[in-house]
């Protein structure tokens, strides 16, 4: 039987939350690969573990406690499948809300600069599939971009993901293969022989005319909320027929 799982591995007292890791899975129960996963990662020490779907099954985040976490961590690992050549919508909405302008990006946003993001993703059909010759059409890597420059927008580095293509059809000696590998990185982190080959923390810097101040800002919300208020009022006033 599925059994309930905590959203957070406990932590001692003064202990440093060095890696944060986010799990999104709407479906735990069908899950063959990612919930494996999540189960060694709660076994690696110094890993601040967060099961997006358990902890918010209301999506109501908690922005700040969101943005402390991050601002503990000098890793954010990001595990979830692929859906529709993206990312699980709780994951999608996390990112609208916590990496907020001013805080992760733009004018004063400097909280996560110098950090690392991995991305830790499965895929339902096989690598083969991810080919222009196939029903996928495009190599795997084309769909990373988005990952790519959030991270790149909020001064991260982006690390080489780690991704298991095939999940349902995986041998379960593949499956061992990479839950080890995945728990390794974990606790072996920083200390990956490719991190020395890897460019720094990119700097984009969004200018400030590209952002409206909060006056342009609340005249736009009152401009929004006034015509909403006019086409209600049209759509409840009585219809008059024009012969």
């Amino acid at each position: 039987m599925f059994a309930p799982m905590t959203t957070t591995t406990p932590k001692t007292s003064g202990s440093r939350a060095s890696i944060y890791l986010l799990a999104a899975h709407p479906h735990w129960r069908d899950s063959r690969v990612n919930l494996r996963l999540l189960a060694a990662a709660r076994e690696v020490p110094d890993v601040d573990v967060n099961d997006l779907y358990a902890t918010y099954p209301d999506y109501a985040i908690d922005v700040e406690a969101e943005q402390a976490r991050l601002e503990r961590a000098d890793l954010l690992v990001m595990l979830h499948p692929i859906q529709w050549y993206s990312m699980p919508p709780l994951q999608k909405l996390w990112l609208d809300e916590v990496l907020t302008y001013g805080w992760a990006y733009g004018h004063g946003g400097q909280a996560l600069r110098g950090k690392d993001l991995w991305l830790v993703a499965t895929t339902g059909g096989p690598e083969a599939s991810y080919h222009p010759t196939s029903y996928n059409r495009y190599f795997f890597d084309a769909f990373l971009p988005p990952y790519e420059q959030t991270a790149a927008l909020c001064g991260m580095r982006f690390l080489p993901p780690l991704v298991l293509h095939g999940a349902r059809s995986a041998s379960e000696a593949q499956v061992a293969a990479h839950v080890q590998t995945f728990a390794d990185r974990l606790a072996s982190y920083p200390d990956w022989p490719e991190m020395d080959g890897l460019d720094a923390c990119p700097t984009c810097e969004v200018p400030d005319s590209d952002r409206p101040n909060d006056e342009e800002a609340a005249m736009s919300r009152t401009a929004f909320a006034s015509a909403l208020q006019h086409t209600q009022a049209a759509a409840q006033s009585p219809s008059v027929e024009v012969r």
